[in-house]
């Protein structure tokens, strides 16, 4: 079967080479359908999960139509974390700095405005941002969204659910009054329905099934243990995998904070990822973890939303997801552009119901393996309810293993 390209779906040879230049040869499915569609100016709804390519589904289209002798703002992309913003930011810039053209900002919060004022200033095509800080630009009448033509909406049903709908109606409300509206999101929930209805004309609707694909290239695997052993349930097979680098799942920043604060004391080379820390440390932190400078990223499914991070060999939830799409979403943070992957799932016994439920939605039952901590091996900490491993007793020399980042895979 001959298989599609970019050139086929209307996208021009200078970005066809800015793309082969990035190792991008052909186009993914949600690109094949998204693409056309939107070089002719349809609004889409977009259903498709994380780790599909669909930030080059829009942005590709966006910088086709980009018109860079005019300095004002053409297209506005908002997302539901500064993460994402910075991570899209920084896709459109190894498009754009190889063509010296189309000027892009990430605009978010924690950090400076005044240097954000400045650039935004100087004239930029394409805005990517935050709900808040864009309001904040708005109010404060240093962006200009009236010749927004081109919309995008990534993440929808995240932003709605953290409760960003008035921020974003209002911004939609500053945009061109023929814009194209582009909405893309991992579920389509009432709340994305009644928006596109306000906001949208005639929508085509784009699904792409894609999660199967994603969780054939992942071994998974269900750790069966209790509350009291998961910390060194956890330690024993870190450091029997030993993955080149690994996102560990929690479900509350306090988890995430009390794992970390366990893994630090027993020299892993780990740092934390949630909503707590100021914006220069979460900069901070993703620097060091794409760096490979760090080798295990702590993190809450907020902060980690959309991340792609290459090299990501291991996903350890450490707490179970809440649903089938969390699920998604967390797993498949590795496995990336069709590299393989290992997504480990730490249950307890009250975890049970919400992994068949899981099981449900990804329709796959996954495989079980139980595993026996001795007591020895952890001690109790009444104050943090968290267990500390004692590496000492470990059946593998682990110490040796600690704070060493192995090779890359290849």
């Amino acid at each position: 079967m001959r298989r599609m390209t970019f050139s086929a779906l209307g996208i021009s040879d200078r970005l066809n080479k800015a793309l082969k230049h990035q190792g991008i040869s052909s186009p993914t499915q949600i690109q094949e359908k998204a693409i056309p569609a939107v070089l002719k100016g349809e609004d889409i709804i977009a259903k498709a999960q994380t780790g599909t390519g669909k930030t080059l589904a829009f942005v590709l289209p966006i910088l086709e139509k980009i018109n860079t002798e005019d300095k004002e703002v053409q297209a506005l992309i908002i997302t539901p974390t500064r993460e994402l913003a910075i991570q899209i930011t920084a896709e459109i810039k190894k498009i754009t700095d190889r063509l010296n053209e189309a000027g892009v900002l990430a605009i978010y919060g924690g950090q400076d405005v005044e240097r954000q004022i400045k650039k935004l200033g100087r004239g930029i095509h394409i805005a990517v941002g935050t709900p808040g800080r864009i309001l904040d630009h708005i109010r404060r009448e240093t962006i200009d969204l009236s010749k927004v033509s081109t919309l995008v909406l990534d993440e929808a049903d995240q932003m709605l659910q953290a409760g960003f709908q008035k921020d974003i109606e209002e911004i939609i409300a500053q945009t061109f009054d023929s814009r194209q509206t582009l909405l893309f999101s991992a579920t389509i929930t009432n709340k994305v329905r009644d928006l596109s209805r306000q906001y949208m004309t005639n929508p085509k609707d784009i699904t792409v099934q894609e999660k199967q694909i994603t969780v054939e290239k992942i071994t998974q695997l269900v750790v069966e243990t209790n509350d009291r052993a998961k910390q060194a349930a956890l330690f024993r097979f870190l450091d029997e995998q030993r993955p080149f680098l690994a996102i560990i799942f929690c479900r509350t920043k306090i988890r995430a904070g009390r794992l970390f604060d366990a893994m630090k004391a027993r020299k892993y080379a780990a740092e934390e990822l949630h909503g707590d820390l100021s914006q220069a440390k979460r900069e901070k932190v993703m620097k060091l973890f794409r760096e490979a400078k760090i080798q295990y990223l702590i993190a809450t499914d907020v902060a980690a939303r959309g991340l792609d991070v290459e090299g990501v060999t291991h996903v350890y939830n450490y707490d179970m997801p809440l649903d089938a799409e969390t699920y998604i979403h967390r797993i498949g943070r590795t496995g990336r552009a069709g590299d393989e992957g290992v997504a480990v799932t730490f249950a307890a016994p009250k975890d049970m119901d919400d992994l068949h439920t899981i099981e449900k939605g990804i329709a796959l039952k996954l495989p079980r393996q139980k595993i026996e901590i001795p007591s020895s091996e952890y001690t109790s900490q009444p104050k943090n309810k968290d267990q500390v491993y004692r590496p000492e007793k470990a059946k593998r020399g682990s110490q040796s293993n600690r704070g060493k980042v192995p090779r890359r895979p290849r």
